[in-house]
């Protein structure tokens, strides 16, 4: 298991997070490189973190048990865009002089709203991927769909043969498709694609366990066929709801689960003008939110208990 996340100060920076559920964990730090983070958990092998915002609260994800990270900006308001290369810089170097190799996934997602893009934005797209290449990710988290709701799969092509060689997941826009299962198919068809994110197309993944086995099912069943793609659920698992999740998917393959372990703080400001406000809405105009170490430990020790169990 691995562990980290990342933070700049604003409230559109994020990281995420990623286990292995059958990993041993690393106590690492990254220098402090984080404030917000989302938490994915790879039951099996790895542990998958997406953080966001500012430097201080890297050092809780990491705590709290991560291996892998995926960059976003404006992860707690409309799902995640595009960081900015600052952010992926300044977190590469607070890992390097943490002597940490955590590999690092990058949100591409010029906006926030639908997943309904012109060809205008997939250009912008391409070109931030060009750029994250460059500058030594392990991979990209994108998604494209057409306007009757269903994987975009030019679109979507264009963007993994602008990622090649990276990893690539296929985000939560599968989630807004009409079919999972033709969903699934389609990204497969595409190719280079080597993880689906989805709460299996509910509110959240504990409430969707039923489209969530389905598709690991299609995914064992396509992966005999040589076409290969880990599912990870994710949205509402916590340390209340981790246990029914593997109760129910792990038998079925599943190695990977995707968390936040976050939470909204009143932020610092003294003085707070009546009335003003920059459209964040009533819970981000003044509040920070941040990665909640004591959440992320919890889920990696139940994981953890539950991998010695089997071992």
């Amino acid at each position: 298991m691995f562990l980290s996340t990342v933070m700049t100060r604003s409230i559109c920076t994020f990281i995420f997070v990623e286990f292995e559920l059958h990993g041993d964990a690393k106590s690492l730090c990254c220098g402090g490189l984080c404030r917000f983070c989302r938490l994915c958990s790879k039951v099996g092998v790895n542990y998958y973190s997406p953080c966001w915002w500012t430097h201080s609260y890297c050092i809780s994800a990491i705590q709290g048990g991560a291996g892998r990270l995926e960059l976003c900006g404006n992860l707690g308001l409309g799902g995640g865009v595009t960081p900015s290369l600052g952010l992926l810089k300044a977190v590469q170097k607070a890992l390097h002089a943490a002597g940490n190799n955590i590999p690092i996934m990058t949100m591409v997602r010029p906006r926030t709203g639908d997943f309904l893009y012109t060809n205008g934005e997939i250009d912008v797209m391409i070109e931030d991927i060009q750029i994250f290449k460059e500058h030594g990710v392990q991979g990209v988290v994108i998604g494209a769909l057409t306007s009757d709701g269903r994987v975009d799969k030019e679109r979507t092509k264009r963007l993994v043969d602008a990622s090649f060689p990276l990893e690539i997941c296929f985000h939560r826009a599968f989630d807004m498709t009409r079919d999972p299962e033709e969903a699934l198919s389609d990204i497969l068809n595409i190719g280079g694609i080597t993880r689906i994110l989805t709460s299996g197309q509910g509110k959240s993944a504990p409430a969707s366990i039923n489209v969530l086995q389905s598709l690991l099912k299609m995914a064992k069943a396509r992966g005999k066929e040589g076409n290969t793609v880990v599912i990870v659920p994710g949205s509402g698992i916590d340390g209340k709801t981790v246990d029914a999740v593997l109760d129910s998917l792990l038998s079925l393959g599943l190695s990977e689960i995707h968390l936040s372990g976050g939470n909204w703080i009143e932020g610092g400001m003294d003085f707070r003008r009546e009335g003003m406000g920059m459209g964040v809405g009533s819970s981000g105009e003044w509040g920070v939110w941040i990665t909640n170490k004591e959440k992320i430990t919890e889920v990696r020790e139940k994981v953890n208990k539950r991998q010695n169990t089997v071992e």
